[in-house]
């Protein structure tokens, strides 16, 4: 602000803003803020008439960012009457968009008994699931605005921007589970999220409002760093800082996981249902050196889960679930995490299907705030599927064929070794297929100080199966890759497209100071979608500014680079 600005006046506004925020509600959160501070010594009037012009005009506040602004008034204004409050209006836009999810998840249940295709009822099972997903991100930002704290009002933010674009991602994962579906279930699937689709859309725009509303205000000044002073992101606490440093022998576990009879039980799967739901705390399962053959599920209702193994070769959960066989890939996850906050530290993963099988995911992440460390992940086409949400991978391996690291979460790995391995017969290799569907949306694949390299296997066949660094699975892909070694596994052209120009002119793609023979730029495809970032844009997607804040630093227990790696 100027100077001079009269104190009395900035801090009432500020008090206002932080109202306004504090009744954010799904569909109209951000834009609460504006309206709050736009109408600030607005007097309520006992004239209807009045009344139902305020409300009018509260919609098209409300609704002026927004990509889809028909649906954002018509939703608002048949769910509000004429209220005139911001807040009551805001309230009911909430009540009508998780509405109109029960109501697509009723349909989605219409839609499976009419469907006899087996793959079609997965795909409809895997859309019941993502749905209700959606609505638990919705309630949550609902519940965690009555203990809302105006110092932490940076964090508040981008948790609505990354809860919001998750479920935008949660609908289109669903309608991706329709691949290879016979029968119109696809279409018809499609035309009803429709609606909620666009309502999603334009609750992630009012988002992106706030933020300039608040550097407006200066409000931002009031937020907390999410950094404590001992270098560890704010969602790791004292427990889980002790429990990273910890060698293996020195763990103190909640449960012990072993397969020679050493620990309290022999599966993952039967330590976590010793889990309490919704667990507050860190809960410890050590699982100790061995092949545990299991299909592994951290699910929403298990945050604080801390997974440690005695190490990446030592400790491997493997299983076989795949596309080829008629899993969904959403499903194919040897390890699913849905619970917020969860930590893996010195474990190997596994999805042993073989090239053969086509889509068979090792890992997906969806819970927020996940950290991985010393782990190791391997599979062929679709390895790590970083779903949705915060995930933060350091010093881990990752191996795979065919878009082996994929999704639309806020993924950085740092210092991790990305390795290529041989594929079936005329396929080629591609490392990410980020999947970003907004243009405007928090998702990305970072790849920094990491290391692209080839399987002894596939360098033989390196020109024959060639290797790109990635290609556009959604419109609005963006992958950013710094500082990495990038070895001659990866063909001059850099870049491979989806399918004819799709994407080619939207998606985003950088390379900045990598090294090697493989990072040569001089080939590179020249879409519009190849950016060339200044230094000091490439600061931007580095983890310290990507995750809002320095978020990470080296500590004992994860080494941290929080902005550029030397």
């Amino acid at each position: 602000m100027a100077e001079g600005y009269n104190n009395n006046s900035h801090e009432k506004k500020k008090k206002i803003a932080i109202i306004g925020v504090s009744s954010i509600l799904l569909v109209a959160m951000v834009a609460a803020v504006a309206v709050g501070v736009s109408q600030g010594n607005h007097k309520e009037s006992g004239d209807s008439s009045t009344g139902v012009s305020q409300a009018q005009k509260n919609v098209q506040t409300l609704c002026q960012p927004t990509e889809f602004k028909e649906t954002c008034e018509k939703s608002l204004a048949s769910a509000a009457g004429t209220t005139d409050d911001p807040k009551e209006l805001i309230r009911a836009g909430f009540r009508y968009t998780v509405n109109e999810l029960k109501t697509a998840i009723s349909n989605t249940t219409t839609l499976r008994e009419l469907n006899r295709d087996p793959r079609g009822r997965q795909a409809l099972d895997a859309c019941t699931e993502l749905l209700n997903l959606a609505i638990d991100d919705l309630d949550n930002s609902f519940d965690k605005l009555g203990t809302f704290d105006p110092t932490q009002m940076d964090h508040y933010i981008m948790d609505l921007k990354v809860w919001i674009g998750a479920t935008i991602t949660y609908q289109q994962t669903c309608l991706d589970a329709f691949e290879n579906v016979t029968g119109n279930a696809g279409d018809q699937m499609k035309k009803v999220l429709n609606v909620t689709g666009q309502l999603s859309a334009n609750a992630y725009d009012m988002v992106n409002q706030v933020s300039s509303v608040i550097k407006g205000l200066q409000l931002n000044n009031l937020s907390r760093k999410l950094l404590s002073d001992d270098g560890f992101p704010s969602w790791v606490t004292d427990g889980k800082k002790r429990l990273l440093q910890a060698a293996p022998g020195n763990i103190k576990a909640d449960v012990v996981v072993a397969k020679d009879g050493s620990g309290q039980v022999n599966s993952v799967t039967e330590a976590l249902k010793r889990v309490p739901k919704k667990n507050p705390k860190p809960f410890v399962i050590h699982v100790k050196a061995g092949i545990y053959n299991e299909h592994v599920l951290i699910g929403k209702d298990m945050p604080n889960v801390v997974l440690i193994g005695d190490g990446p070769t030592k400790t491997k959960i493997t299983h076989n679930k795949n596309f080829a066989d008629g899993t969904v890939t959403f499903h194919s996850a040897t390890v699913a995490v849905v619970g917020a906050n969860f930590i893996a530290k010195n474990i190997g993963i596994e999805n042993s299907a073989g090239a053969i099988k086509h889509q068979a995911v090792a890992l997906r992440s969806s819970g927020d705030n996940a950290i991985f460390f010393n782990c190791q992940f391997d599979g062929y086409q679709d390895t790590l599927y970083a779903h949705a949400k915060r995930q933060f991978y350091r010093d881990c391996t990752v191996s795979g064929t065919i878009d082996f690291i994929f999704g639309d979460g806020e993924a950085v790995f740092q210092n991790c070794k990305i390795v290529i391995r041989k594929p079936m017969d005329n396929q080629a290799c591609i490392v990410t297929a980020q999947g970003r569907k907004k243009a405007n949306g928090p998702g990305a694949i970072v790849l920094q100080g990491c290391h692209i390299t080839g399987d002894p296997l596939y360098i033989p066949v390196k020109n024959i199966n060639k290797g790109y660094l990635g290609r556009p699975w959604k419109e609005y892909s963006r992958t950013i890759i710094m500082n990495s070694q990038i070895d001659d596994v990866i063909q001059p052209e850099g870049w491979l497209p989806w399918m004819g120009t799709f994407a080619l002119d939207t998606s985003f793609y950088a390379e900045v100071n990598n090294k090697g023979p493989g990072s040569v730029t001089t080939h590179r495809v020249t879409w519009r979608g190849i950016k060339k970032l200044t230094p000091q844009q490439a600061v931007d997607y580095t983890p310290g500014k990507y995750f809002l804040g320095d978020t990470w630093i080296p500590q004992a227990g994860i080494p941290y680079v929080s902005g550029v790696m030397n």
